[in-house]
């Protein structure tokens, strides 16, 4: 066909040349109206990608989501790379995204946090076009809060919430799973400044939604979130009461992931009712639960907990001893240096109990290196108050009183 052959009475032989040489773009109405006439699918005449071929990625990409809404994290991250070519392949955008959100969640999930955000950061980018709508840019934007905050950048990842709201809540397509999520994560964020009333307020909300969905993975994360919050407020009674109605969610949707994070927050809750043996039994059945679904964070966080129980109870061999073992669990992870300052000085605790003093220094002193890249006052402050109780037992009162100070001063910006 001859471009006047093309173009027929619609259009002049100049425009379709234009369109051939790349100096106008046409619209989508004009590129069905062209493919009509030339007998081939849209899409391909519009990116050179068939119908068949974006279904084919489609599907692919469906499968990696359908796995990491199972949380398989390994046989997504599998389908993921996998399907990785065939996405860049199509040079379509939203596909791309779609698979770099997908892979960046994966990767979160394995510890693997700065290389999901430069995936995250890829996708951002790519966002920004106009074929995306408010909620695919605020999808993103979330997923990059999460990324930043298990990073312990709490601000950044404030900020990113705010925005990813702000879109969401603009936008006319419904969103009421985004913005459960969201304001889920953000309540994270002024739990961490020790904002509870704000945290307990984007709490309330994002419950409000998630039960109107009649999500029940959704709403099991945010009464476990409510019951963090109860905690910390020291409403104890209330606290257990949103763990255990979190326990019967995950059970019903079985996930056993969530599941022994939440027996670890039950097993802190009973300790402070003033039931112990519970608190260990809860414990230790969210150690055996992480350590079967391959998650040797949440075993740390659980171990910790059964160390910092025998602390308290007396049993100081068992503590230096469960203290070790969550250290060895957590490695080196960069999103975990909140717990390994929390294990730090449970061990350092226990060393001074036995009066190996040199030992328990530098388990305090490895706490604070730690808690320095939280940028937390509180967290630093109680690595202070341990490095005084040590000073006191060796005397040295002046030293004492100095690092006693200095938590205090620090305290005096914490907001209560």
């Amino acid at each position: 066909m001859t471009q006047t052959d093309l173009a027929g009475d619609r259009f002049s032989k100049e425009y379709v040349s234009q369109i051939e040489r790349g100096k106008t773009r046409p619209t989508g109405e004009t590129i069905q109206w062209l493919a009509e006439r030339l007998g081939v699918d849209p899409g391909f005449l519009a990116n050179g990608v068939s119908a068949d071929e974006r279904g084919r990625v489609d599907a692919a990409l469906a499968r990696a989501d359908a796995l990491l809404e199972a949380r398989r994290n390994d046989e997504a991250l599998e389908e993921f790379e996998t399907v990785r070519a065939a996405v860049l392949a199509t040079g379509l955008a939203e596909l791309e995204a779609r698979a770099l959100s997908g892979e960046a969640t994966v990767r979160m999930r394995r510890g693997e946090v700065r290389e999901a955000i430069v995936l995250l950061e890829r996708a951002r980018a790519l966002s920004e076009s106009s074929a995306f709508s408010d909620i695919e840019r605020a999808d993103v934007l979330f997923r990059l809060g999460v990324a930043r905050y298990k990073l312990n950048s709490v601000q950044t990842a404030l900020g990113l919430f705010d925005e990813a709201l702000k879109l969401a809540e603009r936008s006319e397509i419904p969103s009421d799973h985004l913005r459960s999520n969201v304001l889920a994560w953000r309540s994270r964020c002024y739990r961490r400044r020790r904002d509870l009333e704000a945290a307990r307020e984007d709490v309330e909300r994002a419950l409000e939604l998630a039960e109107s969905l009649n999500d029940k993975r959704t709403a099991a994360d945010i009464y476990f979130q409510a019951s963090i919050i109860a905690d910390r407020e020291g409403h104890w009674v209330l606290a257990r009461s949103y763990a255990e109605r979190a326990k019967a969610a995950y059970e019903a949707v079985a996930d056993r992931t969530n599941l022994g994070r939440l027996m670890n927050n039950l097993g802190g809750i009973n300790f402070l009712l003033g039931h112990p043996e519970e608190a260990v039994a809860f414990l230790k059945d969210a150690v055996r639960i992480a350590l079967e679904v391959g998650n040797d964070a949440e075993a740390a966080h659980a171990v910790n907990g059964v160390a910092q129980v025998h602390l308290r109870t007396g049993d100081i061999a068992r503590a230096e001893e469960q203290a070790r073992y969550a250290l060895e669990l957590l490695g080196d992870r960069v999103d975990e240096v909140s717990e390994i300052g929390n294990a730090q000085l449970v061990l350092g605790r226990a060393l001074l109990e036995q009066d190996r003093l040199d030992e328990a220094e530098e388990a305090f002193r490895a706490g604070e290196r730690a808690y320095d890249q939280l940028s937390s006052a509180s967290h630093r402050a109680s690595a202070w108050v341990a490095q005084g109780d040590l000073a006191a037992k060796r005397g040295d009162d002046r030293a004492a009183a100095r690092l006693y100070r200095q938590a205090a001063d620090a305290l005096q910006d914490v907001r209560f």
